[in-house]
Order: structure tokens, then C-alpha cells, then sequence
């Protein structure tokens, strides 16, 4: 299977669960009316002030968080490859009255094509994995950023998939763009408890099963890294986190608040996402 075969499977697998996911989610269009937000601290420090500035949303899913940047005053554009996806995002800004653009593309066409530049490029949890071409993205990457721009970065941190969820430590260290094929993706938004719901939960759809398989590739924190800076952008923050952001990867995991969920007293501390801010010279 080519990588184009690779992406179109896993947009398959993405249009399949994301009904699943929405279901889940209670009243987002009066969430973000009533001016609620997604995005949690990390991002938005790193992303700095977005009042005003063009802002594109790599890989969006269904536009939550790419809304809520847009209650934050910026001007967003959203990208994702799942139809399912962007059509639930553009159904979500109609009803919420805020004013965005979302695109449904392969975000490496996207990112080979437009026409557009801006002044901050986002990619946040859960994205890293589905990039079969490292290189290539941060080139891409690089290309849509204004001179004097700001790429931002908040993911899920390798070390935490070399554990299983009673937090033993079962598997290598992710890196060289290793392959995973699996079942296909599952309903996680239920399995959160909530932690990525900020709007309140549902039960929407119970007991999901995903028929269409999807392939995952695994990529270090260096490698990453090493393709933004070798793509012409200067990493100014590399951040590493001992916790989750909403999802709740492991058992007994013990939720603080803002949705902040940590390791039980008992487990040594190690990081569970990391984040990156770079810039591209004048």
C-alpha cells in the first residue's frame, strides 16, 4: 500500500468514528456562544496573542478547538482530510455564529497548494501519528508560514506509548516513522469520561466498532524537531509535560482541574505530551 493508498484508508477509518465522536459532545453551538473554550493553557502560551492574526488549524477534526481559537479573536482557517469531519466543524460554526473556514483535503495537498500564508500554523494532539512523511510536512509546514510566523505544536509525548494503561512498560521507544496497523480508530471521546467534552457529556452512540482499519506511523520527539529546524524554522520552545490534556491514556488517572488528568501517587512522573513553538525568519 502507497502512501496516498495509506491516507485514503485512514480517511475512511476517520469518517466512520466521527459520528461517534459528535455524539458524544453536549450543545457545542451554545458552548461557544456563550463564549466556552476547548484549548487549554499549554497551546496558548505557546501560541502567544492570536487577536487578530491569520491562523490555520492543521488536521482539525471536527473544528472544536479550531472554533475556539476563533472566540480568542483570531482569523481561522481548519484542515482535515475526514468529510465527516469538516462537515460537522462547518455545521457547528453556522449554528454558533462564529465565522471560520474549513477545508476537507489531505493536508499535504493542502499544504503543497494554497496560496495563502499565516501568521500562526497550529497542530495539536493526536496529529504527529498520521503523518507517513515527516520531511515533507515540515516543508509544507514551513511554506504556509508568514516571514516572522509562528508554528505551534501540542502532542501526545512518545514515552507515554511505550507503557500499557496499568502503566507497565511493554514496548520501545516510537521513532523512524514506524508503522502501526490497527482494527481501526475507536471511540476515545467516550472512553475520556468526559475529559474531552469541555461543553458537557452525552451517550450519543454506545458501544462503537470501527470496521475500517488505519495505519499509524511513530515518530520521536527528535525527529520532529530535527524536520521543523532542517525545513528553515527556528525552534524557539521545546516544552515537555508530566501529564494529559483531557484524554485519560492510562488507568487511575487522577483528573485536576481545567480537564487536567495525572498519574496516581504510586507512578513515577514521566512526560505524557510535549509541546513546540517555532518561528520563520523575515
Amino acid at each position: 500500500m502507497n502512501n496516498r493508498d495509506v491516507r485514503v484508508q485512514n480517511q475512511r477509518s476517520w469518517d466512520a468514528v466521527v459520528p461517534a465522536h459528535v455524539s458524544h459532545h453536549h450543545d457545542v453551538p451554545g458552548f461557544l456562544r456563550n463564549g466556552g473554550s476547548s484549548l487549554f493553557p499549554e497551546e496558548l502560551t505557546l501560541l502567544g496573542e492570536i487577536r487578530g492574526v491569520q491562523l490555520v488549524h492543521l488536521m482539525c477534526n471536527a473544528g472544536l478547538d479550531t472554533l475556539s481559537l476563533a472566540n480568542q479573536g483570531a482569523r481561522v482557517t481548519g484542515v482535515d482530510i475526514s468529510q465527516n469531519a469538516v462537515a460537522q466543524a462547518r455545521t457547528w460554526a453556522v449554528e454558533s455564529g462564529i465565522t471560520a473556514t474549513f477545508v476537507q483535503s489531505d493536508v499535504y495537498d493542502w499544504l503543497a497548494t494554497t496560496d495563502q500564508q499565516f501568521d500562526r500554523v497550529y497542530c495539536s494532539y493526536g496529529a504527529i501519528c498520521w503523518l507517513n512523511d515527516l520531511t515533507g510536512w515540515a516543508h509544507g509546514v514551513a511554506r504556509v508560514i508568514a516571514p516572522h510566523g509562528r508554528f505551534v505544536l501540542v502532542e501526545f509525548h512518545p514515552t507515554s506509548n511505550m507503557f500499557d494503561r496499568d502503566w507497565h512498560l511493554v514496548r520501545d521507544y516510537p521513532q523512524s516513522g514506524r508503522q502501526l496497523t490497527l482494527h481501526g480508530i475507536d471511540d476515545y471521546v467516550a472512553d475520556s469520561g468526559g475529559g474531552l467534552t469541555p461543553s458537557g457529556y452525552s451517550e450519543g452512540i454506545s458501544g462503537f466498532v470501527n470496521t475500517e482499519p488505519c495505519h499509524l506511523f511513530q515518530w520521536s520527539v527528535g525527529e520532529v524537531v530535527t524536520a521543523l529546524a532542517q525545513a528553515g524554522l527556528v525552534i524557539e520552545r521545546l516544552e515537555e509535560y508530566c501529564f494529559s490534556n483531557g484524554e485519560r491514556p492510562f488507568n487511575d488517572m487522577v483528573e485536576h482541574a481545567g480537564r487536567r488528568m495525572v498519574a496516581p501517587a504510586h507512578v513515577a512522573k514521566f512526560p505524557l505530551l510535549y509541546g513546540v513553538a517555532a518561528t520563520k525568519k523575515g
